[in-house]
């Protein structure tokens, strides 16, 4: 993906620029000195969409073109729009650490057949790669779980060639769970034992008193 950006005019305020429809941003990095940019507000926005915060992208219209990363957007709290940019620029060699978000995919057979919960544990995995193998996502097939003990997890997932991640291999990235009615069970009431107040009344009644005896 390419991104059309220009130097940013010093003599317009960033309020300005935002009015006329530019986003103010900013590319730094390793060997890259930070350099005030600009870029169109709404063609920024609708690549933003697509490619997030994970995938490499080319900043045309500098002195040379230079390959980033979109490290961080500032919005509008009213409204929502983007009204700052940051770009980290990666430099030639350069392994790059980024959060890639998990896509799941399919029907899950204990789902549909089995009546089993699907439990997303992990939403997304940290990973060290090379800039050209960084992927928008992780595709996770939820397809594969057929059982109701069925479980993905990271040792599973297909990743780059030069990913290198932190966690265990064993990490639960998906599962199984299953709904279980919690029914209160209670001990049945034998009847027979239970003594009514006017029965007790009765008795107490008929019952001769200490040192009388009953005629």
């Amino acid at each position: 993906m390419e991104l059309a950006v220009t130097k940013r005019d010093k003599s317009k305020s960033p309020n300005t620029l935002r009015r006329e429809g530019v986003l103010p941003a900013v590319v730094y990095g390793r060997s890259q000195e930070a350099t005030p940019i600009a870029v169109d507000r709404k063609v920024f926005e609708k690549l933003f969409s697509q490619a997030g915060e994970s995938t490499v992208i080319t900043l045309t219209g500098l002195d040379d073109a230079k390959q980033a990363l979109i490290q961080e957007v500032t919005t509008d709290p009213v409204s929502g729009t983007a009204i700052h940019a940051d770009f980290y620029a990666i430099e030639k060699g350069q392994k790059v650490t980024v959060s890639v978000p998990f896509e799941f995919e399919g029907v899950a057979p204990a789902v549909k057949d089995l009546g089993g919960i699907l439990t997303k544990v992990m939403h997304e995995l940290e990973m060290e790669v090379e800039p050209a193998e960084l992927p928008q996502h992780i595709v996770v097939d939820v397809s594969k779980l057929a059982s109701l003990d069925s479980q993905i997890k990271v040792a599973d997932l297909k990743l780059p060639a030069s990913a290198k991640i932190s966690i265990d291999l064993d990490e639960v990235v998906a599962m199984i769970s299953v709904a279980k009615d919690e029914v209160e069970e209670t001990t049945p009431v034998d009847l027979s034992t239970i003594e009514t107040s006017v029965e007790r009344g009765k008795k107490e009644e008929e019952a001769p008193a200490e040192g009388e005896s009953k005629e």
